[in-house]
């Protein structure tokens, strides 16, 4: 059984790793990585079959891509907590030649990344082609992939959609981030997109819903559902619904903090919200 403890204990200690990373350089982006920690936490830590060690290969092991760049303090936290690199390189987000970037790349070699992502809408595309060639190497293990509901409103998602329904890519689970906002606001406001639900069922995926997207127990229900669906046929799709700065009650309800760096003072309250559990970097 899950140690659900430690999961929770590891997604406070995260939330602390991504208000430092962004506060230290007055850059970055925490509301979309602090909703999506629990699905972090629980991803490495429960789902994902890993293999010791990195390569960029993967082969014997699940694979994780991540479309929405953007959130990479969550990223980096949970690749660096989950023994990737060490915590402490933490302390290079978004330095000069640091391998941390703003949004990550592979050219600085930082294991646990595949792939460079942020520039929105390619992430379901490369993570279709993993799934494929894990089938041209006749290995079972599953694709899984992230992405932002603003993000759908991306023309090329929709493209990769029809193409993994239409090729039977039944070895992936890509997961949509639906906290209802993007940087300029509501997605229902920028661009609504309607009943995502039914929109994927009509590019004919199985869809799982996680009505509960920061709760772990939730997550891990879900995503249990969503691996028994694969292999059948049909590429599969978690609407997972988040609180966007999900732990800080300041950076809940509102888009404001897709992309803007606590100061010393909200940094402060948002750290006294969540305290130390595994050890500040």
């Amino acid at each position: 059984m899950p140690n659900t403890q430690h999961l929770k204990d590891l997604t406070t200690q995260v939330r602390r790793d991504i208000l430092r990373m962004v506060h230290k350089v007055n850059s970055g982006h925490p509301g979309g990585s602090l909703g999506c920690a629990e699905f972090f936490v629980t991803l490495y830590n429960e789902i994902m079959d890993r293999n010791e060690g990195f390569d960029m290969d993967g082969i014997g092991e699940d694979l994780f891509f991540l479309s929405n760049g953007h959130i990479s303090p969550v990223y980096y936290s949970v690749l660096a907590r989950s023994g990737y690199f060490p915590v402490d390189e933490l302390n290079t987000f978004r330095l000069i030649n640091s391998r941390l970037q703003g949004h990550p790349t592979t050219h600085e070699g930082l294991p646990g990344i595949r792939i460079a992502s942020g520039s929105l809408g390619q992430g379901m595309s490369v993570a279709i082609g993993a799934a494929q060639a894990k089938k041209l190497n006749k290995d079972s293990h599953l694709i899984y992939s992230l992405h932002g509901d603003g993000e759908l409103q991306e023309g090329q998602n929709w493209e990769a959609i029809m193409y993994a329904s239409a090729k039977k890519v039944d070895n992936l689970i890509a997961t949509v981030d639906l906290n209802g906002k993007q940087i300029d606001g509501a997605t229902d406001d920028v661009l609504a997109m309607g009943d995502v639900k039914a929109k994927f069922e009509a590019f004919d995926w199985v869809v799982v819903e996680i009505k509960e997207g920061n709760d772990i127990d939730a997550i891990l229900k879900g995503m249990a559902e969503a691996k028994s669906k694969t292999g059948q046929g049909k590429p599969v799709c978690v609407l997972l619904e988040t609180m966007m700065g999900n732990g800080v009650d300041f950076m809940m309800h509102t888009h404001a903090w897709h992309g803007k760096a606590p100061n010393d003072e909200q940094l402060a309250s948002a750290l006294e919200q969540n305290p130390e559990t595994l050890g500040d970097y």
